[in-house]
Parts: C-alpha cells; structure tokens; sequence
C-alpha cells in the first residue's frame, strides 16, 4: 500500500473547509503572508495553525502568565490575569465561531495573540504610556498596536514571526471596549491597508477600525464576553461589590453570574449571526450589556479602591521611559535596556527604531513584577484587600 503524502492530505483537509464551511468564512489557503515562505508553501501545515503554533511559541505570549487583566497589586491567587482572559476569549470565541461555520484556526490565532502587546498594569499602564509615548513624539500607544508591533518586528530578536494578514488585522482591530451591536467586516484590506491603519490609530488613539474577516469581528465580540461577567465575580471576590448592586434590568435579562452572563451572550450571537454575513446581538441583549458595560465602568474600573496606587504607577512609568530613553540615546551599555534587551535584538530593529520606540518596546513588554524590579528602592505596595 502506498503512503499518501502529508501535502495531499493538506489539500483534502483545504478541500473539506470549502465545502463545510460558512461562505463568509475564511478559508486556509487566503491566508497571506508579507514574505512567502518556501516551507510552508510546499508543506503540509495549514496556515492560521501555523499562527497559532507561532504566537504560542512567543516570548511574549510567555509574559501573559504575570499582565494584569484588571486589578493590580493585591494578594489574591484567584483573580484573573492576562493568561486567563486570553484563554477565554479562544474558547468563546472558537465556540461562536464553530455554530457559525467559520475558521476556529484563525479565530484561535487572533484570540491568543491580540493582548501581547498589552503593557504591565492593564489598562492603567496602558493609559500612562500613551501619554508618555505621545510627550515624545511617536505617537499614542495602543495595546492593539503594539500586540502587532511585537509580532510583526520585535519577536525572534527583531525579525518577527511573519504572520498571515487576516491574523494581524484582527489583533489589531479586536477592540472589546467598543459596544457594537453589530459588526460587518471590512473585507479586501492588504498589508499597505493595515500600515496605514497602524499609523492612523497612533495619531488617533479612538479612530474605530473594522476587522476585514468574520472570525475577526468575532473575536471582537467574544473579547466583550469574555470579560463583563468575569470582571464582576473578581469584583465580588474583592468585596469591591455585592451581586446585589448589579444593573436590575439588565441582570434580569442577562443573568447573575459570569456563566450566565457568557451562555445568554454566546447563544444570542449565535442565534443572530447564523447564515449572515455580519455578527450581531440582538437589540434587546446589545442595550442590556451596554448598561452592565456602564456599571462594571463607574463600579468597578474606576472604583476608589482600585486607584489607590494609580498615581504612584504613573510616576513610575515616567521615571522608567526617561530613564532607558536617557540610557539609549547615551549608548550606556551596562543598562539592562541593553544587557536585557537590545544586545539580543537584530542590527535592522536597533537601526529602525528611534530611541523612544525601542524603550516604548522594552517598557511595554514588561510583566508587572519585572517592572517593579526596575526600581533599586525595591518598592513595596500594600494591596488595597
């Protein structure tokens, strides 16, 4: 008997997703590339897989396991990290993805990848950043460019991992804190379009982009999901609020409990979305968790309790940017921007980057730990619990 070949069986399996799946679904063999790569041309692996397999293998993926999600600085075990939120948005959106006959490998892809460049103490740090970035010249800083940003030219020393475009595209327009009662890709975009797009987002940090695939705009959705219900349990768990204080109408029609608050949204979207080539809540639903999204903004986000050491943090950010700004623009090689980070990285990122992008890139790729060991004082917080 003879033995079929991998790449034969590659084409089978291309075959099998035309046929089953959803004609708005993206299909393996449009995945492009910036630089063709031989192997995988003439290979067996599927494209988004190989994304996939890419950002899992990435340092920066490996940094999730110490990035706030929403709390920072306090001693509880139990609380979700950035790990977590990416693992539930895959699984969300994957499940989604499966009831509408899409491709779960690239829903995958841009599920794992599109916090990476989130930076230590969540959206906090985020907004320290931002400014500071801006005061220096090279534009606002989004978490969602910059998770591009370290895919595409700071992971493997420099080089990148050369991701397919409909992966990039939906990292980079994933945003959850946008309430959309219904989104529609914006399909045709090519890499120009998503450079130009990049840029746009660092003069305007709100400039709303659309994803260009339907696998895109439900990681979107399922990033909302993901987070509203949970952010709540945490939120109880801290004894920050009582489940009692949530929004009475739109508990009713949602649910109490993070479970339930993700069954109602998932089967909603589903029921919505299904044969149609856009991905929707329901009127009545999409009004119900814009009111939660309210709450979980003025009750939880911006509680008091979470603040206490928000102004401390941001005088740590700017003592850190100018601090390795000064060390890279001095050429100081016994900096640990050096010794840690840019005597490992490709003479083509050292020469392409100005000194604040690459101290932007260093800073932002911190975990939260790392980021407090910056500090020679060994600065201790005492959580807010």
């Amino acid at each position: 008997m003879d033995t079929i070949s991998l790449k034969t069986i590659r084409h089978t399996l291309e075959q099998r997703e035309a046929r089953n799946l959803s004609p708005s679904a993206t299909l393996t063999r449009s995945g492009r590339r910036r630089i063709v790569e031989k192997d995988l041309v003439d290979g067996y692996r599927q494209d988004f897989s190989v994304d996939v397999d890419r950002i899992l293998h990435s340092l920066a993926y490996t940094r999730y396991i110490d990035k706030t999600q929403v709390f920072y600085l306090i001693r509880n075990d139990h609380i979700t990290h950035r790990v977590l939120h990416v693992q539930l948005v895959s699984k969300i959106a994957r499940t989604i993805g499966r009831f509408l006959g899409l491709n779960e490998d690239l829903i995958e892809a841009i599920a794992l990848g599109h916090d990476i460049g989130h930076p230590p103490f969540g959206h906090d740090g985020e907004g320290f950043l931002s400014k500071i970035c801006h005061d220096n010249g090279i534009g606002y800083f989004t978490h969602s460019v910059q998770s591009v940003e370290f895919l595409e030219w700071v992971e493997r020393k420099g080089k990148g991992w050369n991701l397919c475009l409909q992966t990039l595209d939906g990292i980079l327009c994933h945003d959850g804190e946008i309430h959309n009662q219904k989104l529609e890709p914006s399909i045709d975009k090519t890499f120009d379009i998503l450079d130009k797009e990049i840029e746009q987002k660092r003069l305007d940090k709100e400039y709303v982009l659309a994803p260009m695939t339907m696998e895109g705009c439900v990681v979107r959705m399922a990033d909302t999901i993901s987070y509203v219900g949970r952010d709540i349990e945490d939120a109880i768990r801290l004894n920050m609020i009582k489940r009692d204080d949530l929004p009475r109408e739109a508990a009713k029609r949602l649910g109490r409990t993070n479970g339930t608050i993700v069954y109602t949204l998932v089967t909603d979207v589903i029921q919505n979305s299904f044969g149609q080539p856009f991905v929707a809540f329901s009127m009545e639903v999409s009004e119900a968790l814009r009111r939660l999204k309210a709450f979980n903004l003025e009750y939880i986000y911006l509680n008091p309790k979470i603040k206490k050491h928000y102004h401390t943090v941001g005088k740590l950010f700017e003592m850190l940017f100018d601090k390795y700004l000064a060390d890279v623009g001095a050429q100081r090689l016994n900096s640990v921007i050096f010794s840690n980070y840019l005597e490992n990285m490709s003479e083509e990122y050292r020469t392409n980057r100005s000194p604040a992008e690459i101290t932007r890139d260093f800073i932002s790729g911190m975990t939260d730990h790392y980021f407090l060991q910056q500090f020679p004082n060994e600065l201790k917080f005492e959580s807010f619990i």
